[in-house]
């Protein structure tokens, strides 16, 4: 019960951070005037973003499965999506716990170790975190000095100021820190064989190993090409879906295929804030840089970000209730095999 207690409280916590958000998005708009936007938008063009989202997640699935490969395991397409898609809806209840609750559903329905799965799922995040990085320095060396200007005032500099005034350290109590965590491992590791007589650090242990297990999969890919094809065309989805909202109404239709690499980008990075599903961090920082670099109005920009994360949210809720619902049925829906 406490488990339980300490878990809603989580929620709500995150819950009235993103409402907190949507309202310093929202705080000097006029309601009226998105609604009307909204009601004017050609949502053919959110439908065809949702496609393309769509097409990602297939391809994830199938990123996933080439890392899980060479673990000796051969998951089913539709077991792995299914999971993905359960983790993603899991997502709107806490931040982040999708990751575990995907590794967990597939983990159970394909005979396969949670912690070796939670290696991949690490490698995976990696080149996720990689590839927008990647793309962040593209945009800072080739975009307009605006754009540079936005990341830094609107994000970094914001992000390390409340960071170090919230905790309050300087940087010698975060060398502390370092020094305290290298040296707890330094002594776990070296008092290992002792510590395994200890049932919670064997167990700690253990899951230690199937997620370096996991880890070193990177290193035994059959599928190399296979695999950089699948981050590439993922990521190639992800800029279109972020780009054809921009036709849904007309005073965004200017912007070019560039500027939504732009949008993916901070997009990503408010998607990473801690709330679930990027609740109102999405809405504010989008708009916020829409009006900043491309000069559209803060409604229009808001009216931009709503169909783009609603819609998405909404394919989200609908496609992982499906697929938490196949995940409950019997083993034979999950027969097909991948190689």
């Amino acid at each position: 019960m406490k488990k339980g207690l300490i878990q809603t409280l989580k929620f709500l916590g995150f819950l009235i951070i993103g409402m907190i958000l949507l309202w310093l998005a929202f705080r000097n708009v006029e309601l009226k005037k998105l609604a009307e936007g909204l009601k004017e938008a050609n949502y053919f063009w959110v439908l065809l973003s949702l496609i393309f989202g769509f097409l990602a997640y297939l391809s994830r699935a199938r990123r996933w499965i080439i890392l899980i490969n060479p673990l000796g395991y051969k998951p089913s397409f539709s077991g792995t999506f299914y999971s993905l898609m359960t983790g993603y809806l899991a997502n709107l209840a806490l931040p982040r716990i999708g990751e575990f609750t995907r590794c967990v559903a597939l983990g159970k329905k394909e005979k396969i170790p949670v912690d070796q799965l939670l290696g991949t799922v690490v490698i995976e995040r990696t080149i996720d975190f990689i590839s927008l990085m990647a793309i962040l320095a593209g945009l800072v060396l080739f975009r307009s000095r605006e754009i540079n200007q936005f990341l830094k005032v609107s994000i970094f500099v914001p992000l390390k100021e409340k960071v170090f005034s919230a905790l309050g350290f300087t940087w010698i109590i975060w060398l502390i820190i370092i020094a305290i965590v290298f040296l707890s491992l330094f002594f776990l590791i070296r008092n290992r064989k002792k510590l395994r007589n200890i049932k919670f650090f064997a167990k700690i242990f253990d899951i230690a190993r199937g997620i370096i297990n996991g880890l070193k999969t990177i290193t035994n890919l059959k599928r190399k090409g296979e695999f950089i094809f699948h981050t590439v065309f993922m990521w190639t989805c992800y800029t279109l879906m972020t780009w054809v909202v921009v036709f849904s109404i007309e005073p965004t239709s200017h912007l070019t295929f560039g500027d939504s690499i732009f949008l993916l980008v901070i997009g990503g990075l408010a998607m990473s804030a801690p709330v679930q599903s990027g609740l109102g961090a999405f809405h504010y920082i989008i708009s916020r840089g829409l009006a900043f670099v491309e000069g559209v109005k803060l409604e229009d920009g808001l009216i931009y970000a709503f169909l783009t994360h609603e819609s998405q949210l909404l394919f989200v809720i609908l496609v992982g209730a499906f697929s938490f619902y196949m995940l409950s049925r019997a083993p034979k829906v999950f027969a097909d095999s991948s190689t």
